[in-house]
């Protein structure tokens, strides 16, 4: 292949270099183009053919069913690393030695305290706002209590701004939801490790002591390492495009957690759950509803099977499926929410319908699945996949402000008016 791409443009060819990366994706340098035109750039909407940068964090192949971290399979961080273990190696780049992760810890435990005016502003909230908003509210006032900007060059700064918001997520996030079910802000232990304490933070009630299922824990450090980071998606974006103004962290993750709250981004496992329920409403009836899921004349829509970047079976819902089921056998839950799950998950998988077009239950259906059996609700859900992608955002804002990327500013192709003339107020 030549490493020269060629456009024409009415009698004139520009040429612009290709660019390769590790895994022998190939980009066109069009950076050049509106220079060497004379004004004439390229219009993508979605940006599905655009490369907005180079990144060296995460590899995903939808073709082929890949996601891979710093160059390590999904499969193998799931089966053999825990939550931080993948957030340091998303970070920093390697996997961490025992040191490095102990120090890490510790550094994130020594900064797990919000400041106690926090609690004046989740108070302010009323109970039913959506968590979502609650989280990226938080986020961005933590901004207002640790208003020094981070020296992007100096390492020891970077380093303070990332233990400290992963000590300070969490808390946010366990707080968020024990506003919404009435009870009382706690912290967790130092005695406990990351999930562990997540899920003391959240369940913890204050007259009983709180006792971790290995299983449950397992199940939850396996969904935030399958959601932790997955390339340049509409959050992540959000995250770089933010960043690229030298918005600071903190400014930067509260964008991306807005963004991550819409239903057709992270707020897909909650439409999951709200299928769910209507199916339920209506009768229960799986193999009427995946009936209607193949009518093309029928308005309902299948959530959950499926996506848009995997054309083969979601990596992240093999690994995934596992732990469902040994969490709903292990919890015993008798739930006709998740019965009606389990048979829409069986009717696609042994549909030739859904079997050809390669419609499997994705990384969303059992993740719902999953915090439903938890007693997490659904609302939180969304909340929860913000916790599992917070180190990919931090790791991506990191990147994006050590490469001195420029700041985003996308064209556009003009449609509107013509010049014309204003009429004033009284002849109009």
């Amino acid at each position: 292949m030549s490493d020269i791409a060629k456009i024409q443009i009415g009698e004139n060819t520009y040429e612009f270099p290709l660019v390769k990366g590790t895994e022998n994706e190939t980009a066109i340098d069009i950076k050049a183009l509106r220079g060497a035109t004379g004004g004439v750039i390229t219009i993508d909407p979605g940006y599905k053919n655009t490369g907005s940068c180079q990144s060296a964090i995460t590899f995903l192949n939808g073709e082929e069913g890949v996601l891979r971290y710093r160059g390590y399979s999904i499969e193998e961080l799931a089966e053999k690393a825990d939550f931080l273990e993948v957030a340091y190696a998303l970070i920093f780049g390697e996997l961490p030695t025992k040191e490095q992760l102990d120090k890490f810890y510790g550094d994130i435990l020594d900064e797990a305290i919000v400041d106690d005016d926090i609690k004046k502003i989740i108070d302010a909230f009323p109970k039913n706002a959506h968590p979502m908003g609650v989280l990226s509210s938080l986020t961005s006032a933590l901004t207002a209590f640790n208003p020094s900007s981070v020296n992007v060059d100096s390492e020891e700064d970077m380093y303070k701004a990332i233990v400290k918001i992963m000590g300070k997520f969490p808390v946010l996030v366990a707080w968020t939801l024990r506003k919404k079910q009435g009870l009382p802000l706690n912290y967790g232990s130092r005695k406990l490790g990351y999930v562990e304490n997540i899920l003391t933070m959240m369940f913890q009630k204050p007259n009983d002591e709180y006792e971790l299922n290995p299983i449950v824990k397992d199940a939850l450090d396996k969904l935030l390492i399958l959601h932790a980071d997955h390339e340049q998606n509409c959050s992540t974006s959000t995250v770089r495009i933010v960043g690229s103004s030298h918005a600071g962290l903190f400014a930067s993750l509260s964008a991306g957690i807005s963004a991550l709250w819409g239903p057709l981004h992270g707020g897909a496992n909650q439409a999951v759950l709200e299928m769910l329920e209507a199916i339920k409403e209506d009768g229960g009836d799986t193999k009427k509803y995946m009936a209607k899921a193949k009518d093309k004349n029928d308005p309902f829509r299948l959530m959950g099977f499926g996506h848009r970047v995997y054309k083969n079976f979601d990596p992240r819902a093999k690994i995934i499926k596992k732990a469902a089921d040994e969490v709903l056998n292990n919890l015993g839950v008798e739930d006709p929410i998740l019965d009606i799950a389990k048979g829409l998950e069986h009717e696609a998988l042994n549909d030739p319908y859904f079997v050809e077009r390669k419609l499997y239950p994705n990384v969303d259906f059992y993740s719902g699945i999953i915090y439903r059996a938890m007693g997490i609700p659904v609302e939180m859900f969304t909340v929860m996949f913000a916790l599992g992608r917070l180190p990919g955002w931090i790791a991506q804002w990191r990147e994006m402000r050590l490469n001195k990327e420029p700041i985003g500013r996308p064209r556009q192709v003009y449609v509107g008016e013509n010049s014309r003339k204003f009429v004033e107020l009284d002849k109009r």
